[in-house]
């Protein structure tokens, strides 16, 4: 008989449980179980963070900081490359009239998780150094 591979809602189920459970170890292979699979889970990467941070690991905190927002800022990447250019210029023109962006064409305003998560970044950098 074939087994069939656990889908994500039930992995992050069992590492709910781990947590409860205080197994902090079995969590964390779960949660990069799931990330693993689903790049762009919310829940495991918060999960994972708050663990870190509660076994005072801020390296490892920092790293998953840092894989949560690079995948969503790629994600939001391919999202423009899709549009037309004639889109992409006027999108440009109304987020510089809102202060989306500054004169450079970088980024002042976040979505979320990335907003939250490079906040979080901040301080677990003062507590890496």
């Amino acid at each position: 008989m074939n087994e069939k591979e656990p889908s994500v809602k039930e992995i992050l189920a069992q590492a709910q449980e781990a947590e409860k459970s205080k197994d902090s170890r079995t969590a964390v292979e779960l949660y990069n179980s799931v990330l693993k699979t689903d790049d762009l889970n919310v829940n495991a990467y918060d999960r994972l963070m708050k663990i870190y941070r509660q076994l005072k690991e801020y390296k490892k905190e920092l790293m998953i900081i840092n894989k949560g927002i690079k995948a969503y800022e790629q994600l939001y990447k391919s999202e423009r490359k899709t549009r037309s250019k004639k889109i992409n210029d006027i999108s440009q023109k109304l987020n510089r009239s809102f202060g989306l962006i500054d004169k450079k064409g970088n980024n002042t305003y976040y979505p979320e998780p990335i907003a939250r998560w490079k906040k979080r970044k901040l301080n677990v950098e003062k507590k890496v150094k």
